[in-house]
């Protein structure tokens, strides 16, 4: 379980990085992505930023279009959170929302052979 600082400090992340995306990041496929989630490691040098975007069929272009700005927002990160290291940020795609409706069309179906 994580500590209380460190979830603080996940959800702290999770909205400054939204923030950066939407207001300071001049690429236009990253403005519409959505921060899910963030986990930073105990010693803070990493955090795992999830991520999702509306149109999935350009999910490989936002992946690579944030590890290319990863720097530019961990420097912006930096400025807003007071912090003795900025960690390193990876992007990873978030599947829950789509294993999410996975389960759903599953149940659905359930209930319609009933």
């Amino acid at each position: 379980m994580a500590s209380i600082k460190i979830e603080r400090l996940n959800h702290l992340i999770q909205q400054e990085i939204s923030v950066i995306l939407m207001k300071e990041v001049k690429d236009e496929d990253l403005k519409f992505v959505t921060i899910t989630g963030c986990d930073i490691s105990n010693d803070y040098s990493f955090c795992k930023v999830y991520f999702t975007v509306l149109d999935q069929t350009k999910k490989e272009v936002v992946l690579e279009a944030l590890a290319g700005a990863s720097s530019f927002i961990r420097t912006k990160l930096a400025e807003r959170i007071d912090i003795r290291h900025t960690p390193e940020l990876k992007f990873i795609y978030d599947t829950s929302i789509e294993y999410g409706e996975h389960i759903e069309k599953i149940i659905d179906k359930i209930h319609e052979t009933k």
